[in-house]
This record gives structure tokens, C-alpha cells and sequence, in this order.
């Protein structure tokens, strides 16, 4: 005599998802409003604007370092210890101070790093002009 336990009524699984929906709309929204209000420690870039009238005219000074570390100041040779002096009496009264970097590429970067501190120190803008590749 064989008995049958089997149940007549199968179980099955469901997970109901149409809440998750909810929660996810809420996760996206805290996320985007907590990542707006956060103030990451970024590099702040100048871009222009058109607020200004009358353009102002600036007169960059060019700063040049050879490979073998020979500093130029508008093609005219000076030493390391000289190119701060001489870089402030070139740019003295002008309202927004500005120095572009020709620097060649084999020199090492706590050169050029120098180079930018002495600007930064100075609230001298600094442009580091490079090759274009043809």
C-alpha cells in the first residue's frame, strides 16, 4: 500500500518589486542632492566672460627654459635667482599679470614646479605653451 504525500498545491516564490521602483527614485534623488552640496577640493578654472566693456590689454612676458636649464625672460638669458626680480619688474602696474612657459619637455617637473610657485606666490598667471602635434 503505496501512500501519496504530495501536496496538491505547489508553492511557488514571488518578490514583489513594484516598491523598489519607490526606493530607487529616492536613492537617485538623495545621491544627486548630497553630491551637489558636497565642495570637492577641485582645480578652479578662469574662463572668460563678457562682462567687461572695453577689453583689457595684457602684455605677457615669456619665460623659456632650455634642456640644459638656461632661463630666458623675453629671450634675454638670466639665472634661477634672477628670473623672480626681473619677472615682477617686467610685469609691474599691470593689472592682470600674465607669463607663458615654453619649457622644453626633457626637463624635470620640480623645475617646472618652481617655475609655477613663483607665480603662484607672485598672483602671476601662468600659460605653459606646448608643441602641436602635425
Amino acid at each position: 500500500m503505496a501512500l501519496n504525500l504530495r501536496r496538491r498545491n505547489k508553492m511557488t516564490g514571488e518578490v514583489f518589486v513594484g516598491s523598489l521602483n519607490d526606493i530607487m527614485f529616492f536613492l537617485l534623488l538623495f545621491f544627486l542632492i548630497t553630491s551637489t552640496m558636497a565642495t570637492p577640493n577641485v582645480l578652479k578654472l578662469l574662463l572668460p566672460n563678457a562682462k567687461t566693456s572695453k577689453p583689457a590689454v595684457k602684455h605677457p612676458i615669456t619665460i623659456s627654459v632650455t634642456a640644459d636649464l638656461q632661463y630666458a625672460v623675453n629671450n634675454e638669458v638670466v639665472s634661477f635667482d634672477q628670473l623672480e626680480p626681473i619677472m615682477l619688474a617686467q610685469l609691474q602696474g599691470q593689472e592682470d599679470p600674465t607669463a607663458i612657459l615654453k619649457v622644453d619637455k626633457t626637463i624635470e617637473v620640480q623645475k617646472l614646479v618652481d617655475l609655477l610657485d613663483i607665480g603662484a606666490r607672485n598672483k602671476i598667471k601662468m600659460v605653459l605653451a606646448t608643441n602641436t602635434i602635425k
